[in-house]
């Protein structure tokens, strides 16, 4: 977690020449993150190294939620060439950690995201995003066979897996206006601005696309890092329908894309592991798999679920590492 070597020369051109520079996280991506401290003021420094990462989507978006009323990091300062933005700090309060920390602040924090997901399907999509488009979650999905089921040793029947989310996907794609869908809204990327509960801060939307309003709603709801009670989610997943009067349809695109988008996760993890030897990744899969054989129980997801069921036996569907280790076989 060394700074990049453009730094110092790009904080002095943003105006905080001398400031000091504090690791502060990684993700799953390229990008890293370090606090910025000059005497009383902090900021918050991106880097998004190209060719892997390009600030210019997370720009973007940052400001159309700000334009709109939302609490997104102001841009500060951006050098593209670098690949390093300079963002307001939001500090440190989590929505994750405060949760953890009292759960009694758990369902009126999880009412403030849902309420805050209910004002963001309020706008037509921000002008500049690509469509989720079928071919998108097609290609999602395809990361499990891709990765998940190699990786435990599975061979499975591809052509069978693409033509039952065809036919899952189908009444999703049809007949919703897209709304700006961040995609990883979840606690871990929420923030309690200044410590309080009042305004909720966004992070972590520099993948946004136009798309189905469930999705956000599954992205928080079925948390691939956090255990979310099943009575949580009926709660909350019946406090958006209920507020904006969505029905039967509502209900079928949320398990639809539930499933779609653990789906991706399983394969997106154990790619994680394989591929970029980050093997903490796996160990989250049994809760992904959870979410996902819930979903599956849906009755627009029957095609999807007699696929898992002819191909993937229940004993496989876990952590990946572990179930290689053991030498399982179907």
């Amino acid at each position: 977690m060394n700074p990049p070597a453009a730094a110092p020369d790009f904080l002095m051109a943003a105006g905080w020449g001398g400031a000091e520079i504090r690791p502060l996280a990684g993700d799953a991506s390229f990008r890293r993150y370090f606090r910025v401290v000059e005497h009383d003021r902090t900021a918050i420094l991106m880097d998004a190294p190209p060719p892997h990462e390009d600030p210019r989507p997370f720009i973007n978006v940052a400001r159309w939620l700000t334009g709109n009323g939302f609490a997104a990091p102001e841009i500060l300062h951006e050098d593209l060439t670098e690949g390093l933005v300079l963002i307001q700090d939001f500090g440190d309060a989590r929505m994750r950690e405060t949760v953890d920390a009292a759960p009694e602040s758990e369902l009126r924090l999880y009412e403030e995201a849902i309420d805050l997901l209910i004002r963001l399907a309020g706008y037509p999509a921000a002008a500049e995003l690509r469509p989720y488009s079928h071919a998108e979650y097609q290609r999602e999905v395809s990361l499990l066979p891709e990765w998940y089921c190699p990786a435990v040793g599975l061979d499975v029947d591809l052509d069978g897996y693409r033509a039952a989310w065809d036919q899952a996907l189908a009444p999703v794609l049809a007949g919703h206006t897209p709304v700006t869908v961040l995609r990883d809204y979840h606690v871990e990327n929420i923030m309690l601005i200044d410590g309080s509960a009042e305004t909720l801060g966004l992070l972590d939307f520099q993948d946004a696309l136009a798309g189905h309003p469930a999705y956000d709603l599954v992205s928080l709801l079925q948390d691939a890092r956090r255990d979310v009670p099943e009575t949580l989610e009926t709660a909350m997943l019946d406090r958006y329908k209920r507020i904006t009067g969505a029905g039967d349809a509502f209900d079928v695109a949320y398990h639809v894309l539930g499933a779609q988008r653990n789906a991706k996760i399983v394969g997106i993890f154990t790619r994680l592991w394989k591929r970029d030897g980050k093997p903490r990744y796996p160990g989250l899969c049994p809760r992904v798999w959870t979410y996902l054989n819930r979903d599956l129980q849906h009755p627009a997801l029957k095609p999807v679920a007699d696929w898992f069921e002819a191909n993937i036996p229940a004993d496989m569907r876990g952590d990946p590492l572990t179930i290689a280790g053991s030498g399982a076989t179907a």
